[in-house]
């Protein structure tokens, strides 16, 4: 029975899958970003999140911890490094997943698996804030001219 195991298989066995996550999740922890299959990425986020989340407190527990799961000294270096200084303040949702299309041989559908806080381009788009639907300005002008209307009449 496979009562409460919602994760998807990928069609692998326990050992492939877990080889196939951590060698993508050390190329995207060295890369910043890698092109994918949705399935795969959307497996890769459930599996690295909560490692990203580790590394935003570094002590030995944590290192050893995310060295089980990555097996690559200089990951866990740029993950405890570079990547935790980015992501210190950010409370989750550390990855991003954006579909780029289909694969031309099998029409699986491709994506970009990336770090938020590494997109610059993104970055600066976001700071931009949406005006609001009601302008402000203009009701307050007809309010500022209603009284010289009324100073107009009384004369």
């Amino acid at each position: 029975m496979r009562h409460n195991k919602k994760f998807n298989h990928l069609s692998r066995k326990k050992g492939h899958r877990e080889a196939l996550l951590s060698n993508m999740a050390i190329s995207l922890i060295m890369h910043k970003r890698i092109f994918t299959t949705l399935a795969k990425a959307k497996a890769l986020r459930v599996f690295a999140e909560p490692i990203i989340t580790r590394s935003k407190k570094d002590d030995m527990q944590n290192r050893r911890l995310v060295f089980s799961y990555l097996q690559n000294k200089d990951a866990v270096k740029e993950l405890f490094g570079v990547i935790a200084d980015k992501v210190a303040e950010r409370p989750g949702g550390y990855l991003r997943i954006l579909k780029t299309g289909h694969r031309l041989g099998d029409n699986a559908e491709m994506c970009m698996i990336e770090f938020v806080d590494f997109n610059e381009n993104m970055l600066e788009a976001a700071p931009k804030k949406k005006a609001t639907r009601r302008s402000r300005k203009k009701s307050a002008a007809p309010a500022a001219e209603a009284p010289a209307a009324e100073e107009s009449a009384a004369e």
